[in-house]
């Protein structure tokens, strides 16, 4: 009798201590995510691009920023959305990350070897607007163009 009033308090000793452990564990993984939704910052900047590949490339170069959670780049808006935590990373480092993929934005010129290495379908124009409210579309047409 001793051994099973024995063996049915180690078991709720155990079932005990498993579940306050899992309890404070939730409540540190609540409270981390808390904090860093508190730090979390959007932007929006411009950067040159032509199709897709860029957009692949742009996209990758913001997000291996530390710090950066999302980055989404508008092939037709030339336009970049990123969300990133500001007491990590500021809107400098995103910028010349994505300068050093080839790459120009509105604050940094794109890496020259870098751009030399794009694909064809890549290498924009060094003058492109960088169209950030896709509102103007009357150079769709590529009028006032000498080509």
């Amino acid at each position: 009798m001793k051994k099973v009033i024995l063996s049915f308090a180690v078991i709720a000793a155990m079932g005990l201590t498993s579940c306050n452990g899992q309890t404070k564990k939730d409540a540190e993984t609540t409270t981390t995510e808390m904090s860093s939704d508190m730090a979390m910052t959007d932007a929006s900047f411009g950067v040159r691009g032509n199709c897709g590949m860029c957009k692949n490339t742009i996209e990758k170069a913001a997000n291996g920023v530390e710090g950066v959670s999302s980055a989404t780049w508008d092939v037709e808006k030339k336009k970049i959305d990123v969300s990133f935590d500001d007491s990590k990373t500021d809107m400098m480092a995103i910028h010349k990350a994505i300068a050093a993929s080839g790459y120009d934005t509105e604050k940094v010129a794109g890496d020259e070897g870098a751009y030399d290495g794009l694909p064809g379908c890549c290498k924009y124009d060094h003058e492109m607007m960088m169209n950030q409210s896709g509102e103007d579309k009357k150079d769709d047409n590529h009028s006032g163009h000498d080509h």
